[in-house]
């Protein structure tokens, strides 16, 4: 009886002591009730079948609805892309079109002051022409006359190598693109409106007017 009050005596202790420190002693009553009731609880709230789970499948309008939809949605990108790339086609061409001309056209100032250069060298040899007659014995004027005739001719050519050309319009019509009008003669032996004299050559880079011909038309004349 004194072995089994003593024993008594310690479960009450060390039951009081568990419940200020908020632990349950082992073999208590109130945990294996716990334990129990966390079995219990935790058979309840186990993963449900997936078998019970409701199903709600589309019916065919609705798959069809969809199904036009992404049709349409395929072929707004699909016009979408076909115009950004001819966008894009477009823009390469026009800077494709942009460095050709810049490279070809880049010396265009640089011509139109050369060919002035070409209007003095082409007067002076005129000039030494006229005063190199055969009646007159100069050997000197003679050379200078035929070295400025060579240099002329070697600034043509090099004029023509870089797609600079001289206009001929004597006997052409007259076109206000390539040409100006500074006087009217008349017609003698030509038609009216044809160019019949040039006071000031014309020169064409690659195909384009730098700078128009000073020219002359013929005109009926009116008695």
């Amino acid at each position: 009886n004194a072995t089994h009050s003593l024993f008594s005596c310690e479960n009450l202790t060390l039951f009081k002591v568990c419940q200020r420190s908020g632990v349950q002693p082992l073999g208590s009553p109130c945990v294996f009730s716990t334990a129990a009731q966390q079995r219990s609880t935790g058979d309840e709230c186990g993963p449900e079948d997936p078998r019970d789970e409701p199903k709600h499948p589309l019916s065919d309008c609705a798959l069809q609805h969809k199904a036009i939809k992404l049709e349409e949605q395929v072929r707004d990108l699909t016009e979408r892309y076909r115009k950004a790339l001819a966008d894009s086609e477009n823009v390469r061409r026009r800077t494709q079109k942009f460095v050709e001309d810049a490279k070809l056209f880049g010396i265009q100032s640089f011509c139109r002051d050369l060919v002035e250069v070409a209007d003095i060298l082409e007067k002076t040899a005129e000039s030494a022409a006229e005063e190199a007659e055969p009646s007159n014995p100069n050997p000197t004027l003679k050379k200078i006359y035929e070295g400025l005739s060579l240099i002329e001719a070697k600034l043509q050519s090099v004029f023509a190598k870089h797609g600079l050309q001289k206009m001929n319009p004597v006997g052409g019509k007259y076109d206000p693109y390539d040409h100006e009008i500074v006087c009217h003669v008349p017609a003698e032996g030509v038609q009216p409106g044809t160019i019949a004299l040039v006071t000031q050559d014309g020169y064409k880079l690659h195909g384009r007017t730098i700078r128009h011909a000073l020219v002359g038309v013929a005109v009926e004349s009116q008695e």
